[in-house]
C-alpha cells in the first residue's frame, strides 16, 4: 500500500509528507514539478528514506502519472500541487490556469482510468483528495458569520478563481463518474518551509535586514491563520474518515488584521532576535512596518467555520496563534541557510518588481 501526494516539495505538501512518514509506515510517492516554491531542501530529512519516492514531474504530464499509477498501485491521492500566491496571480494568470485548472483536469482523467481498473476492497478504499483555499468563497464584511461548506462560491482573484474551478471540476468527476473524492478547503497557512513571498515569511525575512515590512492598504483586512502541522493533521483524518463526495473547511480559530500579525510577529522578533544581536539602530522592530498601495481586488475579510470537521472527526487545532507564530519564528531563525538558498535572485527580482512603488 502506498499514497500519492501531488506537490510535495512545497510548503504545504512538504509538511504533510514530513509529517506522514513521521507517523505511517506507508510508502509516500512524491511527485513535484520544483517550479520556484518547490524545493527539495524541504524534504532533505527523508534523503535515505527508502519509504520516500521522489518523482520530478507535472500533474498535467499523463504518460508519467499514468505510469506512477500503474506501477505503485496507490490507494489514495492527496492533490496539493498548485500556484498559490494571489499577488503572482495579478502578475500573470496564465500559469495558474495552466496548473489549477488544466493540470487539475488531466489529473483526474488519470486517476479516473487508474480507478476504473481496481477491484473489490482496492477500490472500495481508494480516495482521491483535493486540497482547496478557502479564498473560492470570496470575501466577508466584518459581522458575516464565518465561511461554512455551504457557501456559495464567489472568487475574486485569478489565484481563487482558477481554485475554484478545480473544486468544480472534482465535484463533477464524483456526480458524473462515481470517483471517490474528497475536498478539503483551509484558511491561511503558515509555518516552516512557507516560500517568502507570502506575507509571514516576507516580513521575518525583511525585519532580520532592517527593510521594510509592507502593509497592503490599511492592514485591516482580516485572515483565519492556521498552522500548517495542524492542517496536514486535519487533511490525514479527511484521508481516513471523511464521507466520500463532502466538503470539509479547515480553519486555525485565529482571525487577526495583517496589522496585527506582523505586529505579533514584530514582538516575537524583539524576543528571539532582539535588535541589539542584529545591528540594527531601531527601537523596535515594529518601526519598520510600511503601507503600500493595495493591491487590486483585495478581499477584505476571510473566516472559516470548521465545526462539520470537528464534529464529524474530532478534529481540533493544537496551536494558538501566537504559539504557532513563535514556533514559526524561531524555525526562520533557525534554519538560514534554507532562507539563503531560496531566496535567489529570481526571488529578489520579484519583491523589487511587486513592492517598487
Amino acid at each position: 500500500m502506498s499514497i500519492l501526494v501531488t506537490g510535495g516539495a512545497g510548503f504545504i505538501g512538504a509538511n504533510f509528507v514530513l509529517d506522514w512518514l513521521a507517523g505511517h509506515d506507508e510508502p509516500v510517492i512524491n511527485l513535484d514539478k520544483l517550479t520556484y516554491a518547490g524545493n527539495l531542501e524541504n524534504l532533505a530529512s527523508l534523503q535515505g528514506n527508502a519509504k520516500h519516492i521522489f518523482v520530478r514531474g507535472d500533474i498535467g504530464d499523463a504518460v508519467l502519472v499514468d505510469k506512477l499509477l500503474t506501477e505503485h498501485c496507490p490507494r489514495a491521492i492527496i492533490n496539493f500541487a498548485a500556484e498559490s500566491h494571489v499577488d503572482r496571480s495579478i502578475h500573470g494568470p496564465g500559469e495558474f490556469i495552466q496548473t489549477n485548472i488544466v493540470g487539475t483536469f488531466h489529473l483526474l482523467e488519470s486517476v479516473r482510468a487508474y480507478w476504473g481498473t481496481l477491484e473489490g476492497q482496492a477500490k472500495q478504499r481508494f480516495r482521491f483528495l483535493h486540497v482547496s483555499t478557502d479564498e473560492v468563497y470570496g470575501s466577508l464584511t466584518n459581522d458575516a458569520p464565518a465561511f461554512s461548506e455551504t457557501n456559495r462560491y464567489e472568487p475574486n482573484s485569478p489565484y481563487s478563481a482558477s481554485k475554484a474551478a478545480s473544486d468544480h471540476l472534482v465535484r463533477a468527476y464524483y456526480h458524473t463518474y462515481g470517483l471517490p473524492v474528497l475536498t478539503t478547503n483551509c484558511s491561511n497557512n503558515y509555518g516552516p518551509f512557507q516560500f517568502p513571498e507570502k506575507l509571514i515569511p516576507l516580513c521575518i525575512l525583511n525585519a532580520l535586514a532592517g527593510k521594510p515590512l509592507p502593509i497592503y492598504g490599511d492592514g485591516l483586512q482580516v485572515r483565519d491563520w492556521l498552522y500548517v502541522n495542524d492542517h496536514c493533521r486535519a487533511i490525514g483524518l479527511v484521508l481516513e474518515g471523511g464521507l466520500v463526495g463532502e466538503t470539509y473547511n479547515i480553519g486555525g480559530k485565529s482571525e487577526k488584521t495583517n496589522l496585527d500579525v506582523v505586529r505579533t510577529l514584530c514582538d516575537s522578533l524583539d524576543e528571539l532576535a532582539p535588535l541589539a544581536t542584529c545591528h540594527l539602530p531601531l527601537a523596535t522592530y515594529r518601526s519598520l512596518i510600511t503601507f503600500v498601495k493595495d493591491r487590486p481586488g483585495h478581499d477584505r475579510r476571510y473566516a472559516i467555520n470548521a465545526a462539520k470537521l470537528e464534529r464529524e472527526l474530532g478534529w481540533r487545532p493544537q496551536e494558538t496563534f501566537e504559539t504557532g507564530l513563535r514556533k514559526t519564528v524561531a524555525w526562520y531563525l533557525e534554519n538560514q541557510s534554507w532562507v539563503a538558498n531560496v531566496t535567489s535572485g529570481a526571488y529578489r527580482h520579484w519583491i523589487d518588481k511587486h513592492y517598487s512603488s
